[in-house]
């Protein structure tokens, strides 16, 4: 009788035992697969944004910027522009609450570098992005690319969130100073998540 129990507690332990080393492995690939969201969530953010008109004008469109691999992409399609070449850059603050566009601060440059064209041995706004072409119908698009930017990191020399993007009447010369003599802001959109 006394063989019965023993062999019992002996079998009710092992089974306990394989139980808790099953829990373990299912918690331990849990752990793992919260841990790949998380890097996946941390790897690839996007940011979009719609950009209203400013100073009386027509313009609009829509900006997106994704984040893979340590780079951002950036992809504006804008409308209701004048035909022809059009500045855009990232600003201060994603702040368009004022009808001049102005409530954005000056343009986004974490670095005090003088302004210029982007990657310009001389030096450059990080938020200097450029100039891009409208059709005769009032419609364009610009795509850039750089590791210059974060969405979301800590490093506020790269980090784009908080800021604006703004599209401007005029033309970037990429020499005056501080803001390329780009005329009236037109459109404007806040970068957020």
């Amino acid at each position: 009788m006394k063989t019965n129990y023993l062999a019992l507690a002996i079998i009710a332990t092992i089974s306990l035992g394989s139980c808790k080393n099953d829990k373990k492995e299912v918690e331990t690939k849990e752990d793992v697969e919260v841990i790949e969201v998380v890097e996946e969530v941390q790897m690839d953010r996007k940011a979009a944004l719609k950009l209203t008109s400013k100073s009386n004008s027509n313009a609009s469109g829509s900006v997106v910027f994704k984040e893979e691999d340590g780079m951002v992409k950036m992809t504006a399609v804008l409308g209701g522009l004048s035909e022809g070449t059009h500045a855009i850059h990232i600003h201060e603050n994603a702040d368009c609450s004022s009808e001049d566009g102005k409530s954005t601060g000056g343009h986004w440059n974490p670095t005090a570098q003088p302004h210029g064209k982007w990657n310009a041995t001389s030096g450059f706004h990080k938020g200097d992005i450029g100039n891009f072409e409208a059709d005769e119908n009032g419609n364009g698009t610009i795509t850039m690319s750089t590791d210059e930017w974060c969405i979301g990191c800590e490093d506020v020399t790269k980090n784009i969130l908080g800021k604006a993007i703004i599209v401007h009447q005029g033309v970037d010369d990429f020499t005056s100073q501080p803001s390329g003599a780009a005329g009236a802001r037109i459109a404007c959109g806040g970068i957020i998540e």
